[in-house]
């Protein structure tokens, strides 16, 4: 995805007008508020302190498995509410708050969808992600390397239309562009199931039900907040609907063209700490680097 360069003008956090009545905050994590380096930056801690000390929630929200997050966030995400696999499924206190699992009578058919491309000589592998853990086909290679980066839970499987799992999405992955190539494989799925890019690399076919949006919506309704108090930030197409159920939409500024014209406000890149320094304009504290 595209990054900010040294060239490029520095963008600075906007006013955003009206914060003391927001409640909730929920960022997308890569290309947001993780690093260049897949980190959460460590000047997000006294932010989330601070969010806390106001009582304003914060949830991750994520196409990345759930028990990867919970990595991430360590002790710190023991009360977070996470949105995880792009909003298929929804967990706090290691308990479901909601899943939206792939109809079973799709899995061989994507499966099948991403063999067939594999064998036409596209450098594709798929990761079938299910409520235990991730599994692949494609073993001790790159793809494997780029599959772990997401999934702490990752399981070798000779087959993965044989696991005995409830499967929450199928993750492909594209070392191409997954729009140029992928996608289009895809493009007659919809309607059926929800099959969303979720970066430039990344697609992922879920239930139709499955969103970041529908899961952001089930999290303010679980709290009590409304979209008039919720702020969120996200920088690819999967992180369209989550956007639209705030009324404080962020696009980083590296984000897709697509989601930067869809949100109200285009805050710094994630290279440049922009979820972090937004957030600690808009509490009133000394800018994060």
């Amino acid at each position: 995805m595209p990054t900010t360069t040294a060239t490029e003008p520095v963008l600075d956090p906007p006013a955003l007008p009206d914060v003391d009545q927001v409640r909730l905050v929920v960022s997308d994590m890569d290309g947001s508020l993780l690093d260049g380096d897949g980190r959460v930056p460590d000047s997000f801690w006294p932010v989330l302190d601070e969010l806390e000390r106001r009582g304003i929630a914060f949830s991750p929200a994520s196409g990345r498995q759930y028990a990867n997050l919970r990595e991430l966030f360590g002790p710190r995400g023991d009360d977070l509410v996470f949105i995880a696999e792009n909003g298929s499924f929804v967990v706090q206190h290691e308990q479901a708050l909601s899943t939206d699992p792939l109809p079973a009578e799709a899995v061989p058919e994507v499966v099948g969808r991403v063999r067939a491309l594999a064998e036409r000589g596209v450098d594709v592998g798929l990761v079938l992600c299910g409520q235990r853990a991730g599994y692949v086909e494609r073993v001790g290679d790159a793809f494997a390397e780029h599959a772990g980066r997401h999934y702490a839970r990752l399981e070798e499987v000779a087959d993965v239309t044989a696991v005995d799992d409830v499967v929450l999405k199928i993750a492909v992955f594209d070392f191409g562009s997954v729009e140029e190539v992928t996608a289009p494989a895809f493009d007659d799925l919809a309607g059926r199931l929800r099959v969303v890019v979720s970066g430039q690399h990344w697609i992922d076919v879920m239930s139709p039900a499955a969103d970041k949006g529908h899961a952001l919506r089930r999290v303010q309704e679980r709290l009590g907040v409304t979209p008039g108090q919720t702020m969120a930030f996200g920088d690819y197409l999967n992180d369209a609907g989550l956007l639209d159920a705030a009324r404080w939409s962020c696009a980083m500024d590296n984000a897709h063209p697509e989601v930067r014209a869809r949100a109200r406000y285009v805050v710094p890149a994630n290279t440049r700490n922009g979820v972090t320094r937004t957030l600690a304009a808009a509490l009133g504290m000394p800018l994060a680097g």
